[in-house]
């Protein structure tokens, strides 16, 4: 009988090594907080002999104290319904009323479910799409679009969140302050609620400090104060109004009431539409609160839904009822004084509905001094109530719920941002404290913002303002939303079905209109600081990989646009250099990596091949992401391939024929040049130029890169910096502070890593030397002019060099003049060389041969048969007959080289036409026709030749 595996894993059926489905395969390990467990490797199947699977330990062992988690009732639906029963449903909905009258009311009511219905709906979307962690609105939407736009709403929405419980706390105060008012005030009006607010959010912050259980059971009683206070308030609306409420225009239900408060009566400088709107709506905003704990409940993908939904449902019901009762039992205007009462046979004149109910409130109606009713008064459901204190204990619990909720929420929020490591300098509180990892250093940051906007002591200032935050929020929920639907992506999967991507493109449509409807120049300071914020992540493009939609939509766009380029014919005028540049390891020739960037970047497709020729047994996956890593660190866009080959020429060719995708293909080779060419063995050199030949033959283009040092600098960081790069030291002292708990991967190169080349210098005012000795098409001269548009090369001047007669001189140079005008290339000078027939040097060409010499068979030493044989077996090698027959393009090639020296000292590049090889030419002999055209010239020489075909046009088509 088979044993199971130490970790109790049930073996698949194929093999006792391999494992079945398991929940824990497909676990976050930082999300969780413990080492997941892991099915074995392709690898590891492969091995030859069947071994159990080792288990990974799911931690040290013993017991450790449990976090508190929430149900979706408590953790959920309670609190947000607390959230949502506000203040502005005792102090401000029956002055709404009174305002809109009551149809208009219902509109308001009914917009602003309509907007956080649709935002909930969405919020159930992406919270059923996989399990939520801490962080609320923050961690989903970031989580769905990415940083940019995570990043500034996690920042918004704290902000708000700590601005509403200010909102709550200011109206908390107020009660009081009236309650004050009657027997004593502290100080005055304003500052009283000032010192009342501040004390209130103090104890509020201990609550909290206490921890979550705490809090919890808090909220629990607010709820059930609350609940008995709705009892008394509809009980009063029964109870028959005695003389003294009366007097204060309350009346009980009454159908001429209703239809006198059924439209509106707009009064003051706040009334209008929208203005009561912008008052009415932070009542709503209550609907993420259980979201913001989503990290403290047992199940957040289904608590989410079912207790958001719940709440907006009954507390929907409750502002509808308590706007039209109201509205049925309260005039708009009364005195309060008792001699306003009318006789049963009156004769003074009296005007308005409360003549029908034996009152005459003419006078203050009339002068505008009542100081009763729904226009006049904010404690009007206190005076309708069964028994007054009891209103006023729901007004504390409502507001005091609502703050200690925002006061709870607004912390964990921003917690989660710190940890993400997205923004500087605010790590520090994103440390968590005890079993629940209270951000007690983020409750002190609250606590201080609400501090400073209680200090204005204003409620109908302080709402306005949180009702554009959250607006923006909602916003950015719904096109979270519609965003990840659009994009089919197949990670797009919440178990939650009631929603469309087309109501989220509503909810977030809407939301910005009433934004600017509300308080245009609140919405334009959410939108300049969302923009301020995104842009700062756009710039500094965090390491971050959360499977986010804007990624998946990056792919759809990609797809589509590369099938719909493929069948497009080529035209001239859209040729780009599309470069397969052989850099192995792109760390080990940063040279290289950085002068094809220098004229791809923005423009044109760049792929860094690295062809495996060792003995490794897999490339390794994790090596292919530092490579990319490293790559975008260094702001050069290219891809990375690699290769397993037995030698370069075959992976070469493999990854010519192999690499990119429909037009998006390379057709130009970069290569860097063979620096150590004499001490290689001969099949390194076949292989090196028979990989040019490769290319030529498959119509490709070809550069190959020489700099003096080299390209390679793997034996340099051994010992030394190579001299043609310097370390980075802005880039190697820049540290950040990482976070274990932090899914950002702020991780640094090393210093070795950190290689500066000449190619990320400024050029200055040197040239840029053009030798156009063969026509090619046109791309010798067309990287010269990608090079110039950029900033370091922007100074540099390009002087192109041709091959002439004395006699021809003035008019070859007017001639390529006109050429290169017609083309639109601005080429500082034309320069005719008219020396190149004469003979080289004696010493330059007796180095050439001399560099030769270890390549030649020297037939007059060998015999015949040894000859023949050695013709066939040795075929790099260079026979006298070739050596004769090619000796005047080898003295060109050396006579080149010292025109080259002679007029390019200063140049900060030098390129030269590469000549092409018959088919017979020996790869020893080729080779050394490229070394020396490039030999001791100090500046970077790049010997490029097109596939001779026009990459240039001067015709409009």
């Amino acid at each position: 009988m088979k044993r199971r595996p130490a970790d109790n894993r049930r073996p698949s059926i194929y093999s006792t090594m391999d494992a079945m489905p398991h929940l824990e395969f497909y676990a976050n390990a930082t999300a969780t907080g413990r080492i997941r467990r892991c099915r074995p490797s392709l690898e590891t199947l492969r091995k030859a002999v069947d071994s159990e699977i080792e288990s990974e330990e799911n931690g040290p062992g013993g017991k450790t104290a449990q976090p508190v988690r929430f149900g979706w009732i408590t953790g959920v639906m309670i609190r947000c319904m607390l959230n949502i029963w506000g203040v502005i449903l005792f102090l401000r909905l029956s002055w709404i009323t009174s305002q809109a009258g009551i149809l208009l009311t219902w509109l308001i009511i009914l917009m602003s479910v309509l907007v956080t219905s649709i935002t909930a709906l969405s919020v159930s979307a992406i919270s059923t799409n996989g399990r939520v962690s801490s962080g609320g609105a923050y961690f989903m939407i970031s989580r769905t679009l990415g940083p940019e736009l995570g990043g500034p709403i996690g920042v918004v929405f704290s902000f708000a969140n700590a601005l509403a419980c200010a909102l709550n706390t200011v109206g908390f105060a107020e009660t009081v302050r009236d309650l004050l008012i009657y027997d004593s005030q502290i100080v005055d009006s304003i500052n009283d609620v000032r010192i009342i607010g501040s004390i209130t959010v103090t104890v509020l912050l201990l609550i909290s400090l206490a921890g979550m259980e705490w809090e919890s059971k808090t909220q629990i009683l607010f709820f059930l104060v609350l609940m008995v206070s709705f009892v008394n308030y509809f009980v009063g609306t029964l109870i028959p109004a005695t003389p003294q409420k009366q007097s204060i225009g309350v009346f009980g239900y009454h159908s001429e009431i209703f239809l006198e408060n059924l439209f509106p009566d707009w009064r003051g400088a706040d009334g209008d539409f929208f203005r009561m709107f912008a008052i009415f709506f932070p009542s709503a905003i209550g609907i993420l609160a259980g979201a913001n704990i989503s990290g403290d409940l047992k199940e957040p993908e289904i608590a989410i839904p079912r207790g958001t939904l719940m709440a907006i449902f009954w507390t929907t019901v409750s502002y509808l009822a308590i706007s039209s009762t109201v509205g049925a039992c309260v005039l708009r205007d009364a005195s309060g004084s008792m001699n306003d009462s009318l006789p049963l046979n009156f004769s003074e004149p009296c005007e308005g509905l409360s003549c029908g109910l034996g009152w005459n409130f003419t006078e203050c109606q009339q002068s505008g001094t009542c100081a009763f009713g729904l226009s006049n008064n904010f404690q009007v459901l206190i005076q309708v109530s069964g028994f007054g204190p009891l209103i006023y204990a729901g007004i504390f619990a409502a507001t005091l719920s609502s703050a200690l909720a925002f006061l709870v929420s607004a912390p964990k929020v921003f917690q989660c941002l710190c940890k993400d490591n997205i923004y500087p300098f605010i790590g520090f509180f994103a440390k968590g404290y005890g079993k629940n990892n209270e951000p007690l250093r983020a409750y002190l940051l609250c606590y201080i913002i609400a501090m400073c906007f209680i200090l204005i002591a204003e409620l109908n200032v302080i709402a306005p303002l949180i009702s554009n935050f959250f607006l923006c929020s909602y916003a950015l929920i719904n096109f979270s939303c519609f965003h990840a639907s659009i994009t089919n992506s197949p990670g797009w999967r919440p178990s939650f079905r009631y929603f469309s991507p087309w109501t989220g493109l509503f909810g977030a449509v809407i939301s910005v209109v009433l934004m600017f409807l509300l308080t245009w120049w609140a919405a334009l300071i959410a939108f300049g600081l969302i923009i301020f914020l995104f842009g700062y992540v756009v710039y500094k493009k965090p390491e971050v990989n959360w499977g986010s939609s804007v990624q998946a939509s990056t792919y759809n766009m990609a797809l589509s646009y590369s099938v719909s380029l493929a069948g497009v014919e080529d035209h001239v005028k859209n040729y780009r250099p599309q470069c397969l540049v052989l850099t192995g390891p792109p760390t080990l020739r940063p040279a290289l990596v950085d002068f094809v960037g220098s004229f791809t970047k923005n423009v044109s497709l760049m792929i860094c091949g690295d062809i495996l020729m060792d003995d490794e047994k897999s490339v390794s996956q994790r090596n292919s992401n530092d490579m990319i890593k490293w790559l975008n660190q260094r702001k050069v866009r290219s891809f990375y391939t690699s290769f397993k080959a037995s030698d370069l020429r075959e992976g070469a060719r493999h990854l010519l024929q192999a690499s990119g995708l429909g037009k998006l293909k390379p057709n130009i080779l970069v290569m860097g040049f063979k620096l150590n060419w004499h001490e290689s063995s001969s099949k390194g050199i076949e292989d090196y130029i028979n990989t040019i030949y490769d290319a030529f033959d498959s119509n490709h283009g070809v550069c190959v890169l020489r700099m003096m040092d080299g390209l390679d600098i793997r034996d340099e960081l051994e010992t030394e910096v190579n001299q043609a790069f310097e370390v980075d030291e802005a880039i190697e002292s820049d540290d950040q502070i990482s976070d274990t708990d932090s899914d950002v991967d702020n991780t640094k190169n090393k210093a070795n890593d950190q290689i500066k080349t000449v190619f990320q210098s400024k050029q200055g005012k040197k040239t840029i030397d053009v030798y156009w000795i063969s026509d090619d098409g046109g791309l010798t001269l067309l990287v010269p002019y990608l090079l110039t548009r950029r900033k370091r090369w922007r100074r540099s001047k390009v002087r192109v060099f041709i091959i002439g007669e004395q006699q021809t001189m003035e008019n070859d140079r007017k001639e390529m003049m006109t050429l290169l005008q017609r083309f639109r290339l601005d080429v500082h000078d034309v320069i005719v060389v008219t020396d190149s027939e004469r003979p080289p040097l004696a010493k330059n060409m007796r180095r050439f041969e001399e560099t030769l010499a270890p390549f030649r068979l020297n037939e007059g030493q060998l015999d015949e048969r040894t000859v023949q044989q050695q013709r066939t077996e040795f075929t790099w090698k260079v026979t006298d007959k070739e050596m004769d027959a090619l000796r005047p393009k080898s003295e060109k090639k050396v006579r080149l080289n010292e025109i080259i020296r002679r007029n390019s000292k200063y140049a900060a590049l030098v390129l030269v036409s590469l000549p092409v090889a018959q088919a017979d030419c020996p790869s020893s002999l080729y080779m050394s026709w490229l070394d020396t055209l490039s030999y001791g010239i100090h500046c970077p020489v790049l010997l490029i030749r097109g596939n001779q075909q026009n990459v240039m046009t001067f015709y409009c088509q």
